[in-house]
């Protein structure tokens, strides 16, 4: 099973998480973006948005972080990290989409302009994240996990862009809750970093 991978980027971090967190052996195969790697012939036979994460497992190929993880966590992670039951799905689906939604336009837009200069309105991103920052603290003050009352691919979901916000300049300080669940994520047995991380 290979995953397209880019060292630096939280969404390839997300999958990277979760497969370590899971005992999930997944080949690595670098996309060098300084090149372009990313918009070759190669990469978009497999995935037409030019883009990583990729997953690779035999004749299937899945796009985009939040779907590889409902797969790898559906097929080989178990019910532990993707539930069974309707209604604790659909908590972990929220958060899947406050990933791809709020944190993406979020933390992890500020961190674009900060980090490697993306042309971002870096106010609406700072904003975006106050607000969305707000409302995870809240939820994490009477939650020890964002969904299922447990760890699942929720929280791999939005952990990268949550940790990572320091490099968008902004600041986690003041949201002791989500600094707490930062702090249990990486208290996982199986845990792993990224740069920054």
């Amino acid at each position: 099973m290979k995953l397209y991978d880019l060292e630096v980027s939280g969404n390839c971090y997300k999958v990277r998480l979760f497969a370590a967190l899971a005992q999930i052996e997944l080949q690595l195969v670098p996309v060098d973006f300084s090149r372009n790697e990313h918009k070759s012939a190669a990469i978009c036979s497999l995935n037409p948005w030019g883009q990583v994460p990729i997953l690779q497992d035999d004749n299937l190929v899945l796009r985009d972080a939040q779907a590889i993880l409902v797969y790898l966590a559906g097929r080989y992670g178990g019910e532990a990290w993707w539930p069974g039951e309707a209604h604790l799905q659909g908590q972990v689906m929220q958060w899947l989409s406050v990933a791809a939604s709020e944190i993406q336009h979020g933390p992890n837009a500020a961190r674009l302009v900060k980090k490697f200069g993306a042309q971002l309105d870096m106010q609406q991103a700072q904003a975006r994240s106050e607000y969305i920052l707000g409302l995870m603290d809240k939820h994490l003050a009477e939650q020890s996990w964002l969904a299922a009352s447990r760890p699942t691919i929720a929280d791999c979901a939005v952990f990268p862009y949550v940790v990572l916000a320091w490099e968008g300049e902004v600041d986690i300080s003041p949201y002791q809750h989500i600094q707490a669940w930062i702090a249990r994520i990486k208290a996982l047995p199986g845990f792993i970093g990224m740069p920054g991380v």
